[in-house]
Order: C-alpha cells, then sequence, then structure tokens
C-alpha cells in the first residue's frame, strides 16, 4: 500500500511578542505536534533554524500555491 503524503503546513506571523526568532509578515514551516496544538501552542521552525514552541495565537495559517509550497519546504 503507499504511503499517504502528509501536505505541509505553513503559517505567516502576525505577532512575535518576546520572540525574538521569529518576524512579523514572514511564513514558517509547521511541525506536526498534537499536544503542543492542543495546549494552544505551535511548533514552528524558526529563523534559528530549530524548531520550537511558539503561541498558536502569534500565526495565522496560510494556504500557498503548490509552487510556493515546494520553495519553502526545500529552503526549510
Amino acid at each position: 500500500m503507499a504511503k499517504a503524503r502528509i501536505r505541509k503546513e505553513f503559517v505567516l506571523c502576525i505577532k512575535n511578542r518576546d520572540c525574538d526568532d521569529v518576524e512579523k509578515g514572514k511564513v514558517y514551516p509547521v511541525l506536526p505536534n498534537a499536544k503542543a496544538k492542543r495546549e494552544g501552542y505551535l511548533r514552528i521552525i524558526d529563523e534559528s533554524g530549530e524548531d520550537y514552541l511558539y503561541p498558536a495565537s502569534y500565526f495565522v495559517t496560510v494556504d500557498l500555491p503548490a509552487e510556493a509550497r515546494a520553495a519553502l519546504s526545500a529552503a526549510s
């Protein structure tokens, strides 16, 4: 049986109070983390290149065209 492809999620930073490693207006990839999501956080790959938890209220989900999604996936 073929493995199902998981569509990578991206978010736009709309707030970065006390968070120097994310920039407002920038798009970031999200790593799946059900427990963090239940607690109001997202696991984001930030400017440091590492993944950390940030408040979900600091981001909005964006639906990107396939070409943009591929470019961002290759960059992260």
